[in-house]
């Protein structure tokens, strides 16, 4: 369950005074959320998630994955939907299906996962195995419908986005798209969003990391795609950056009163982004983003003070 001062970080990132009085706190669930539609469509999705790589991963190893569940109960609790995972999470996506299914919220999540058994050398995906890899997502997460399936990391486009065309035609994947966060491939998923009828795409962005916002970003907003933003926070890099440092007193005219709420106002600003999943295994971490969807978005002048802040900073220091 969310703590007492986790509500009250969230508070102040809504602007909202509030009193301790624990019917304040409750009603500061039900105020109205940053949100942004599915293009082509009437559905609305909440801008902050929950990914599942990194930290999350890390946990799900492990034999007591509670924390998980106090993150998914945060994440529901606080108007989040969105939960991005993948086969090659480890066992990130059978503990997220089985925690939803323990607190019952399963049919509350908007499900994304991914599909590629292509490999890293970007070689041909055998269909049968494809399939085996989305029917075992299909069981660990328990559902019969999922929301969101992309092919992750470009792996053989043709032949597994061909997969996916066939399964959202059958009804059992809703949308479908494509990922990548590595910029040596952003020309291919281009071209792949230019070629096949896909929904989203999965891409990194993040204020110190703007190379999508040239030219993938544009054309998911005039092809009318949605975007999934991964690594907002830079991985750890901008966390380095930061240490130490106070978030500026005017991030708070937007509602930005910690670093990972900066980061991610940031990120969901750029109107082609639909929402962004930052990955977490501390319900108190999972509270501060969702803190990320209430206020108002950045000005574009906010924006760019927001880039010269960071661009000031030293790098981050590399690690070995």
């Amino acid at each position: 369950m969310i703590s007492r001062r986790d509500w009250l970080k969230m508070s102040a990132a809504a602007g909202a005074v509030l009193s301790i009085d624990p019917r304040a706190l409750s009603g500061l669930a039900r105020q109205e959320i940053l949100t942004r539609a599915i293009p082509g469509t009437s559905e609305r999705l909440p801008t902050v998630g929950l990914g599942s790589s990194a930290t999350f991963s890390r946990v799900a190893r492990s034999e007591d994955y509670s924390a998980l569940r106090e993150v998914f109960t945060s994440l529901v609790e606080n108007g989040g939907t969105v939960f991005d995972t993948a086969p090659g999470y480890g066992a990130s996506e059978e503990v997220a299906g089985t925690i939803a299914a323990e607190l019952e919220i399963t049919d509350r999540i908007f499900w994304a996962t991914k599909v590629n058994v292509a490999g890293r050398g970007g070689g041909a995906a055998d269909p049968a195995a494809a399939r085996a890899q989305l029917e075992r997502s299909y069981e660990r997460l328990r559902t019969d419908v999922i929301d969101l399936i992309q092919v992750h990391n470009m792996g053989d486009p043709p032949t597994q986005l061909g997969i996916l065309e066939d399964y959202k035609a059958q009804g059992r994947v809703r949308y479908i798209g494509i990922t990548t966060t590595s910029g040596s491939q952003y020309s291919n998923i281009m071209q792949v969003m230019r070629d096949h009828p896909i929904d989203f795409i999965g891409i990194d962005y993040a204020v110190d990391n703007r190379a999508s916002a040239e030219e993938v970003l544009p054309l998911a907003q005039e092809l009318e795609i949605g975007v999934l933003v991964y690594a907002p926070f830079g991985r750890t890099r901008l966390w380095n950056r930061v240490e130490g440092r106070e978030v500026p007193a005017w991030a708070a005219d937007f509602g930005a009163t910690t670093w990972a709420q900066f980061f991610l106002k940031f990120a969901v600003a750029h109107p082609a982004v639909t929402a962004a999943t930052p990955a977490t295994s501390r319900a108190s971490h999972m509270a501060d983003n969702l803190g990320a969807m209430r206020g108002r978005l950045p000005t574009e002048e906010e924006l760019k003070r927001m880039v010269e802040l960071v661009d000031a900073l030293p790098p981050a220091p590399s690690r070995r």
